[in-house]
């Protein structure tokens, strides 16, 4: 391979020739290999794009960077936007805690990309744009890694987490109303209870999701605080009067989205409880979809050896070896995507204990795992809504069999004869296999008619829909 020399404030570095990174990239790429598939999210880098496009505006408004050197850096941020240099950037999350390579990772590429724009070789000492005197002026690693996780994070977020959860709850919500008045037998504890409508089923899952919507919507707020201009602890040393809130005006038209000037720099930089409370938040939902779809992959069970209430969709062929096999193969993707969530939210919240005094430095690790969640949450809500919920259909057979075997329609009789006696007739029919109206007549508690009255199911899901 051949090379060109790059200096840093250590010395000599031998960068690949026709590479855009210079020598801090190269030594994080020397000193860090860790792991051969967790580079940094595209999403961070794309996020410090619009960071370092949004701070030469701001920089140049306040009179600390030229026209030209702005105007520069914008079109090279607006380059790496549009993936013209994905592969510039090769750095992986296990690197330092303040992401400070990435950072400069980000300034180098600007800076030699600059200056081939100005028509200059790779390699020469006299750059048009110093990577770290005028692509980070006025910055830190400190304050612009942090603020480049929640710029991608509430990006994807908005853009796909909310969107698709809601789509799912909104797919959950129309077979909540299609099945309305479908009797089913309730279960608790695994065990045959009172009857319910598949609707109200339903219904629950759409209340769970609607809760954990709001629990995400409501950290948004945190989230959209940017540290940005706090500089190295929070101070904002060496960043121009006026530098933050105009940097935030800026990258939130360039974003498309809504941040704000965080309230405390120091708390924006010492720690990252907005990470925290977000990712708590993506749990809390992947908890309840963890719930919603182990509830519809029982309920689909069998065909003809399990419970069966519901028809799944017919995806794809279930095994190599069983022919007709077919499986809950949404419902077990969506579960393992859930698993992972609630995996990577325990590093996220052992990640947020760790910030020592002014600096919290688990920054990649942040960054990698609020990303990986949203986008993973966000993907297989979509899916499983589409290739699931969307189709799911009643086997009203099985349903009916099932609410007509069921022993716990006696609970009807409490009101009316008792528990005791109740439980009596419940007894008598599970020993001798006979019907709950058999039983009670053969005690003579009850009459046909005076069983058909007080045993309906309908009236006992309390259902007025």
């Amino acid at each position: 391979m051949d090379y060109r020399i790059e200096k840093d404030t250590l010395g000599k570095v031998k960068v690949p020739a026709d590479s855009l990174w210079g020598a801090q990239t190269e030594r994080s790429r020397n000193n860090f290999k860790i792991g051969n598939s967790s580079s940094m999210p595209i999403e961070i880098i794309h996020s410090y794009a619009i960071l370092k496009k949004s701070a030469a505006q701001a920089n140049e408004d306040l009179g600390v960077l030229t026209s030209e050197k702005s105007k520069l850096i914008q079109k090279v941020c607006d380059e790496i936007l549009e993936n013209k240099h994905d592969e510039q950037f090769p750095l992986v999350i296990w690197q330092t805690g303040s992401g400070t390579q990435t950072n400069m990772n980000i300034n180098e590429v600007i800076s030699n990309r600059a200056h081939l724009i100005e028509g200059k070789l790779l390699g020469e000492t006299d750059k048009t744009l110093s990577p770290n005197d005028d692509v980070n002026l006025s910055q830190s690693s400190n304050d612009t890694f942090p603020t480049a996780i929640n710029i991608a994070a509430l990006k994807i977020i908005s853009n796909n987490t909310l969107v698709n959860l809601k789509k799912l709850r909104n797919s959950l919500d129309k077979k909540s109303i299609e099945f309305n008045k479908i009797v089913k037998i309730g279960r608790t504890h695994l065990m045959d209870a009172t009857p319910i409508t598949l609707g109200q089923e339903f219904s629950g899952y759409v209340s769970q999701l609607d809760h954990g919507i709001n629990t995400i919507e409501n950290a948004i707020d945190h989230l959209s605080e940017l540290p940005i201009g706090g500089t190295a602890v929070g101070t904002g040393l060496n960043s121009p009067k006026g530098y933050s809130s105009k940097v935030v005006e800026y990258i939130s038209k360039n974003s498309g989205l809504s941040f704000k000037e965080s309230l405390n720099k120091f708390e924006g930089i010492a720690s990252h409880d907005c990470i925290v409370e977000m990712h708590g938040a993506l749990k809390t939902v992947a908890a309840s979809i963890y719930k919603i779809s182990n509830d519809i992959r029982l309920m689909g069970s069998g065909p003809r050896s399990g419970i069966g209430e519901l028809i799944l969709p017919t995806n794809e062929p279930g095994s190599s070896i069983m022919p007709g096999k077919v499986n809950p193969t949404q419902c077990e993707a969506i579960s393992m995507v859930c698993a992972q969530i609630i995996g990577n939210d325990v590093a996220v919240s052992f990640a947020g204990a760790n910030g020592h005094f002014e600096l919290n430095v688990f920054k990649p690790l942040f960054a990698f795992n609020i990303i990986e969640s949203s986008k993973i949450l966000g993907d297989a809500a979509l899916s499983f809504s589409e290739n699931c919920i969307d189709g799911i259909k009643p086997n009203t057979k099985k349903i009916q069999k099932f609410l007509n075997d069921s022993l716990m329609l006696v609970t009807a009789l409490n009101s009316k004869i008792g528990y005791y006696k109740a439980a009596e007739i419940a007894n008598k029919a599970y020993n001798e296999e006979s019907t709950l109206k058999q039983a009670a007549t053969e005690l003579g508690y009850l009459t046909e008619d005076e069983f058909d009255q007080y045993v309906n199911p309908d009236r006992m899901t309390n259902n007025e829909g």
